[in-house]
């Protein structure tokens, strides 16, 4: 099933959970829903996030050094879901959390959690046959990445084994804020619609709400990520809800 997104472009919103802590990532979550957020990405901390830029790399270290755990996320998403039952609720790891938990173990417990899906960001889809059983199984979407220099082939796979949405995105390399989009974005969701109905969602480097506006001409949601990382890592805890909620609002500006 597509996730639903209420306006044009959706909002994506990704956290890192437990930077600073679990509780302030849930009243972070919260505010950004209730500000304008369609789906919610539950970061789960990783000791080497190769994929990530400097901010996102800082929180995860962060995060992993108060012995934040996939078992600890997996409770927020419980939490998050309990509270905003409307709310899309996606989980954004690695692969290495979730094949120590094991595979079939992690997708019941994050169906049971109350999860969308999940997106991999390191499981590449012509490896992924035991993950998408242990996915449809639990009636979970899994997410796929597809950058601009995939093949139309590539691409085309991406397309026919994610659901919920597509995750394009905007350039090859690390997350992180960048002053304006490449052509490359619009290119890659162009290829991608070549292939599916679904949502397709544009993240790496969106920050602003003329990023945001722009991506609404060519895609149906926005991911952002680092610069809302960025403006928790500068915030006090205590104001970090309410800093997010208000950031995220002015992305509709």
């Amino acid at each position: 099933m597509p996730i639903a997104f209420a306006k044009k472009p959706g909002l994506v919103v990704y956290l890192t959970a437990g930077d600073p802590d679990l509780k302030t990532t849930r009243e972070i979550a919260l505010a950004a829903i209730d500000n304008g957020a369609d789906v919610i990405e539950l970061g789960v901390p990783f000791s080497d996030p190769l994929a990530d830029g400097p901010v996102i790399q800082r929180a995860s270290e962060r995060a992993v050094a108060k012995g934040v755990r996939l078992s600890d996320v997996l409770g927020v998403a419980k939490e998050l879901r309990a509270a905003r039952p409307q709310a899309g609720l996606i989980l954004f790891s690695y692969l290495n959390p979730v094949v120590r938990m094991g595979m079939k173990d992690f997708c019941a417990r994050a169906a049971e959690a109350g999860a969308d899906g999940v997106l991999l960001t390191d499981m590449i889809v012509e490896e992924a046959g035991e993950y998408l059983e242990a996915m449809h199984a639990n009636k979970l979407a899994p997410v796929f990445l597809a950058a601009p220099t995939s093949t139309d082939a590539r691409l085309k796979a991406i397309a026919e084994n994610s659901q919920g949405f597509v995750y394009a995105i905007s350039r090859t390399g690390i997350t992180g804020t960048q002053t304006s989009l490449t052509n490359d974005a619009a290119q890659v969701v162009s290829r991608l619609k070549q292939f599916t109905k679904l949502p397709v969602a544009l993240g790496f480097g969106i920050s602003n709400a003329e990023h945001v506006k722009a991506v609404g001409e060519f895609a149906d949601a926005a991911v952002i990520g680092s610069a809302i990382v960025q403006l928790i890592e500068k915030t006090a805890p205590e104001q970090a809800a309410e800093a997010v909620g208000k950031f995220v609002a002015g992305l509709r500006a």
